[in-house]
This record gives structure tokens, sequence and C-alpha cells, in this order.
């Protein structure tokens, strides 16, 4: 097996980009350094200089480093849809495609080899002075995730799937990777964060993808769909639960803690587990850990480990409606019917005067019930009610943060700071699987 290159997807059908090239960039025949923009112009992308006058134009633009050259792009959106979502400029290497696309927009693509994007993903997913076992963990587990799902990928496609065998008024629909057609990956949370080199501590995370390079995670001699989330919440998820109607042995519930944790099965349990703060690797209240651990956005996310959301009743029939686009009139109740063994939903009722849904998995249920998303599906949810029964407001109490399946990056972090290696530490998430070079 020989590295593979990959095509990363940095800004997606924009007005216009603007960016500097820091070095020295062959575009045809031409040399080009400094300040630029790309627009669209009559089905075509335009390339000009600082000067705005016109390099290049095509449907497709290529501009292919020399040397150590870099990019920096401005005006990158990162968190795309999240809590966290924003704007900043970010610094990339490799080399870098313009692409025309429909409506009169452009895209960026950065194509780069398989090592080199791992160095931006580990420093990206996670501060580059996190504990260095946990960063050669994390530098395995993305390359196996991206070779796994570039080899699914051509085989299955990706994007929005749905039951087949669903019940009337029941939508259980599953998020798989972007659907992407001119490129690989995305650079954001819906694929793998991608964030460049700017600004990031980024000597060890390189040190930890060379010292692991070509190391996948192997299960019966296939590459593993090495899934990670931020905060499992002291349990881990069944595969099934977020995604298709299937048995994936190394990716099933474990426990984040040395001894074992009974998964959850019933209504009752769940309601134990969430009100309840048990002693786990992920339950960290380690400030200089989480600081050493987490990009500066995510600690912005404190409650990550068990948290609360307050609606009144009006406002959360007011996001169903725009998220959703079913109006339940008067919200009687939300209630639900179905958990894995973390406490994380994968049906959940919602039942309204004019309308009643059962909906799944995971993230549509994170998506219904928040401006942007819940922080997960692993909740219980308390109903205020007025005399007359009608509720006032609902109050959802959760645990973890993410989707919850494989790898815990708070958990392994801390791991990793009380001595664990990296192979003991994807050993524990990824039950079965092994470590195997090769390339």
């Amino acid at each position: 097996m020989e590295e593979p290159k990959i095509r990363v997807g940095i800004c997606a059908d924009y007005p216009d980009i603007r960016g500097r090239l820091n070095g020295v960039y062959r575009v045809g025949g031409q040399s080009l350094t400094g300040d630029f923009i790309v627009r669209p112009r009559e089905g075509a992308a335009v390339l000009c200089d600082a000067f705005d006058r016109e390099i290049s134009r095509g449907a497709e633009i290529r501009l292919l480093r020399e040397n150590s050259a870099t990019f920096t792009l401005q005006g990158v959106t990162i968190g795309v849809h999240f809590h966290w979502e924003r704007r900043e400029a970010q610094t990339f290497a490799g080399d870098l495609i313009f692409l025309a696309t429909g409506e009169g927009k452009i895209t960026a693509v950065n194509e780069i080899p398989v090592e080199e994007y791992l160095l931006s993903v580990v420093s990206s997913e996670m501060s580059g002075e996190a504990p260095f076992a946990f960063l050669k963990a994390h530098a395995i587990a993305s390359r196996s995730w991206l070779v796994a799902m570039l080899l699914r990928g051509k085989q299955e496609g990706g994007g929005i799937r749905e039951a087949p065998d669903r019940c009337a008024g029941e939508v259980i629909r599953w998020y798989d990777r972007e659907d992407h057609t001119l490129f690989d990956v995305c650079a954001d949370d819906h694929c793998q964060r991608y964030q460049g080199i700017t600004g990031r501590v980024l000597e060890r995370a390189a040190e930890a993808v060379r010292e692991t390079r070509g190391v996948f995670l192997v299960h019966h001699g296939e590459i593993c769909d090495a899934r990670y989330h931020k905060a499992c919440g002291g349990l881990t998820e069944d595969y099934a639960t977020c995604w298709e109607e299937r048995s994936v042995p190394y990716l099933s519930q474990a426990a984040d803690s040395p001894s074992p944790q009974v998964p959850i099965r019933s209504e009752a349990e769940a309601e134990r587990w969430i009100l309840s703060r048990p002693d786990v690797y992920c339950r960290t209240a380690d400030g200089e850990l989480l600081r050493r651990i987490l990009p500066a956005f995510d600690r912005e996310t404190a409650d990550f480990f068990r948290w609360q959301v307050n609606f009144g009743r009006e406002e959360l029939e007011t996001i169903l409606l725009a998220k959703s686009g079913i109006d339940f009139g008067t919200l009687n109740a939300i209630v639900p019917l179905e958990r894995g063994p973390s406490g994380r939903i994968r049906r959940l009722r919602i039942e309204g005067s004019q309308a009643s849904v059962v909906v799944g998995k995971e993230l549509e249920i994170r998506r219904w019930l928040s401006p942007s998303h819940l922080y997960s599906s692993a909740f219980i949810v308390s109903t205020q009610r007025d005399p007359s029964g009608t509720p006032t407001s609902f109050v959802l109490h959760g645990a973890g943060w993410g989707h919850g399946v494989g790898l815990c990056q708070i958990g392994a972090a801390v791991m990793a700071s009380r001595g664990f290696s990296e192979e003991e530490i994807l050993r524990h998430y990824f039950r079965g699987a092994a470590l195997v070079k090769r390339y």
C-alpha cells in the first residue's frame, strides 16, 4: 500500500475567495506569490493578483507549490451549523485548486499527501499540547477513519440515509460522511477538522504523525472505520444507534473507565445514569489538563460531561417547525422510545396537538431539538405544566458531547495523562482491533 493523496474541500461555494501565497506557486507557466483574489465570472473561476490583474481563468485553476510554500485563506468558516461556528484565517500546506461551481460560486480544494493532512487534523481536533501518547493514538485513529472512508466511499457513497423499513409517522435518518463530489473530505467537523497550521502547536503533532506513519487500526484484515467524538459521558455507544442497522464489533459499547459499567437498558437506568457523575476518564475538572487537551474554542464548552438545556414550550415549537418542517401545534410531550447502551436516544416520539412523529437516529434528534445541535442525544426530559396540564417548558438533562461511538477524545487524553500508551488507549475504545503498519 502506498501513501495516498487526498483532496480536502476548505471553502465550498463561496462568492469569492481571498488569500495569500506564502512562497512561490506555479500557475500554468507562471510563478505567483503574495495576495490574490478569486472571483466567479461567466461560468469560470478568475484568479487575480494583489493589483487585481488577471492571472488565470478556467473551470479549474491549479496552483502547484514549490518547495515548502504554504497558502493562507481568509474568512474560512469552521464549526458549520454547530454552536461554535465562526470565521478565521487559516494557513495550509500542499497544492491549491480553485473550482467554478454552480450559481456563480467558487470552491477551494487542498490536494495534499495523507501524512501531511494528518499533521493538521491531529492539532485541529485537539490541542498539539495534549499528552503525546494521545496524539499518537489520534493520528492512528484519524488515518484509519480516512482511508476506510475513502475505500468505503468508492463503493457506497455518503450523505443522508433513511431507514427503508420505517413506519408511517417516522423520520429515521442518519448522516454518514458528506457526499462530496468535488473533493474527498471537507475540512470541518462533518468529516475531520482540518484547520491548517495557523497558530497550532505543531512540533509534537508532527512527531506523533511521523512515529505512527502508515500505522492503522485493523480488524479481521480490514482497516477500521475508527470513529471518534469529544466526550462519551462515561459509556461509549454502539454503531447502530447512530448509523445503519449493523453490528461493528470494534464500535460497540465500552466503559470509559478501568472497571466495567452496566449498559443502559431502561428509562429508570437512563435517569439514574444521566443525573449521576460517575468516576470515569472523561469526567475531569482539571483546568490545566483541559487547556492542554482542547483547542481554545472547544474550551468554551465547559459543561461537556453533564449539561442542561431549558426551552419554553413556544420556543421549542418554533425550533421544531424550523428544523423538521412539521407543525406540531401545541407541544404536549417528548418521549424517548429506544436508547443505546450509553443512554443516547435512537428513537424519540414528539407529540403535539396537530402531529405526533417518531424521529431518529441520534444526530437527527440533536438537530430537531436545538437551533444548532444538542451536545448529544443522551438526555432525559423534565416537563413543567400549568394547572390545565398544558406544558409551559421542557428541561433536558444530558450527558456527553458527540455521538459517543469509538474513541472518546477527552477520555483518551486523560488516559494518556495517566501513563497509558497509544496502543492501550486504542485497544480500550476499539475492542478486538490491532495496530498494523501498512506502509
